[in-house]
C-alpha cells in the first residue's frame, strides 16, 4: 500500500483540518503519516488516529505569531531565516527518505516545496483560486488591496490600483522568497520566480465548487474538489444551545487563526447594545488584553463552527477559505472582513452570489459592521441566496471524499 505524507502548518487551524480530511477520504486505501513542526493544533491529527512525526525545530509561540504577521502582511519580512530553512529542508529531506511516499501534501508548509522537488517527491498542494491573484485581476474577479485603501494613494485610478496591488505581491514575494532560493540552488533544483511558483505543486487540488470564483480558465495541474470543511466530531455545548435560545437573532463571529486580537477586541466591545446576541470562539486570541465583554456576547474557546453558523443568523468571518466554504455550507448571510488579499477575494466571491457584504480591513469599526449586520439580517434575498447555494455545496461536500480518493488513485496509477 502506498504512502501520502502531509505536511500541514499545525500552527493554523484551518490548513490543520483541511489535510486531516484529505487523510481521513484517503486512509483506506493509503498509508498516511503526517510531519510537523509544532502549533497547538498537533493534537488533532493524532486525536484522529493519524502518525505523526515531530520534526525539528519545534516553533515557538513567538515564531507562530511571526509566522502570522509575515502571512498577514503586517510584518515585512521572511517566514524563515536561511539557516532555518535550510534546517527545515534537510529534515524533511530525511523524512522523506526514509518514508519514500507516492507524493507530499500540504497547504502552507512552504519549505516542503524545496525539499519535495530535491527528493524526487511529487507535491500536491491545498489550494484554492483567489491564491493567483493575477488571474483574479485580470479577469476582473478581483479589485486592489485593501492596505492601498489609503489617503492619497485611493485616489488613484482603479486600473492604477491594481497595477499597484500586483507589484506589492511581487515585492513581498521575492522578499519571502530568498533563502527558499538560496537553498534551492543548494540542492541544484531551480528557483522559484514569485509567490505562484511556492503556493503550488506539482498537483494541486482547489478546495472548493467550480463556481465559486469565477475564473474561466485553470491550469492543467488543477482538480476542483470541493469544500474541505472540518469535521472532528465536537458536540456542541449546553452554554452555547441555552444562549441561542434567549430569542435575539444570533451572529456567529470568527476571525480565524489569523485575526488581529487588537481588531478582535475592537469588534467584541462594540456588539454591546445590538438587538443581537453573539457567539464568538475567539477566547484565546483575546485573552491577553482587557476585553470589556459585553452581556450579549459568548466567548468560547474553539467550537464545531459549521454546527454553530446553521444557529446562527449571520456570520461574521475573516474570509479564509475554510470559514467561507462553511459559512456557505451553513446556508446563512455572511459579513466579512478580510485580514489579507486572498480572503478579500474569496468575501467578495460571495459577494457576487448575493448574500454577503465585504467592509475593507481600513474601514472597519463598531458602526460599520453593526450596520452590515443588521442589513443582512433585514436582507430576505440574501437569506434565500444563502440558502440556494448551500443546496449545491452539500451536494459538492457528499461527492467530495470519493472525488479525492480517485485523484490519489489515478495518480498512484501513473506513478507507479
Amino acid at each position: 500500500m502506498s504512502t501520502i505524507a502531509f505536511f500541514p502548518a499545525t500552527w493554523n487551524l484551518a490548513e490543520t483540518t483541511r489535510t486531516i480530511e484529505v487523510a481521513k477520504a484517503c486512509k483506506d486505501e493509503f498509508e498516511i503519516s503526517f510531519g510537523s513542526y509544532g502549533g497547538q493544533f498537533e493534537q488533532l491529527v493524532e486525536s484522529e488516529g493519524f502518525p505523526l512525526t515531530r520534526l525539528e525545530p519545534r516553533l515557538t509561540d513567538d515564531k507562530i505569531e511571526h509566522l502570522y504577521k509575515v502571512d498577514q502582511g503586517e510584518k515585512l519580512g521572511q517566514f524563515f531565516s536561511l539557516e532555518e530553512t535550510r534546517h527545515r529542508v534537510n529534515q524533511e529531506m530525511s523524512f522523506l527518505r526514509d518514508l519514500n511516499p507516492l507524493v507530499a501534501v500540504t497547504g502552507f508548509n512552504i519549505t516542503i516545496n524545496i525539499s519535495s522537488r530535491a527528493s524526487n517527491i511529487p507535491l500536491v498542494w491545498l489550494t484554492q483560486s483567489t491564491w493567483d491573484i493575477h488571474a483574479m485581476i485580470d479577469q476582473g474577479l478581483g479589485s486592489y488591496m485593501d492596505d492601498l485603501e489609503r489617503p492619497g494613494i485611493n485616489l488613484l485610478p482603479d486600473k492604477a490600483l491594481k497595477w499597484l496591488t500586483k507589484k506589492v505581491f511581487a515585492w513581498f514575494g521575492h522578499t519571502i522568497l530568498r533563502p527558499l532560493n538560496v537553498v534551492a540552488g543548494e540542492h541544484d533544483i531551480g528557483k522559484l520566480n514569485d509567490l505562484r511558483d511556492l503556493w503550488q505543486g506539482d498537483y494541486n487540488l482547489l478546495a472548493e465548487p467550480s463556481d465559486f470564483s469565477g475564473l474561466r480558465e485553470i491550469s492543467e495541474t488543477y482538480y476542483y474538489i470541493g469544500p474541505l470543511i472540518a469535521n472532528l466530531n465536537t458536540p456542541i455545548s449546553n452554554e452555547i444551545i441555552d444562549f441561542v435560545k434567549k430569542g435575539k437573532p444570533v451572529i456567529y463571529f470568527a476571525m480565524g487563526s489569523s485575526g488581529r486580537p487588537s481588531l478582535i477586541k475592537n469588534i467584541l466591545e462594540g456588539f454591546d447594545g445590538q438587538p443581537f446576541n453573539v457567539v464568538s470562539p475567539m477566547k484565546k486570541k483575546v485573552q491577553d488584553l482587557n476585553v470589556k465583554m459585553p452581556s450579549n456576547v459568548l466567548l468560547t474557546d474553539w467550537l464545531p463552527a459549521l454546527e454553530v453558523s446553521r444557529l446562527a443568523d449571520v456570520s461574521v468571518i475573516h474570509g479564509g477559505i475554510g470559514t467561507v466554504m462553511t459559512a456557505a455550507l451553513a446556508g446563512k448571510p455572511v459579513v466579512g472582513v478580510g485580514m489579507m488579499y486572498e480572503q478579500e477575494y474569496n468575501i467578495e466571491c460571495l459577494v457576487r452570489k448575493g448574500f454577503a457584504k465585504r467592509i475593507r480591513r481600513t474601514q472597519i469599526s463598531a458602526d460599520t459592521l453593526n450596520g452590515a449586520i443588521k442589513a443582512m439580517l433585514e436582507d430576505e434575498n440574501a437569506k434565500r441566496k444563502a440558502k440556494d447555494y448551500s443546496v449545491l455545496m452539500e451536494k459538492c461536500l457528499k461527492e467530495r471524499n470519493q472525488t479525492i480518493r480517485s485523484f490519489f488513485q489515478t495518480l498512484e496509477t501513473e506513478l507507479k
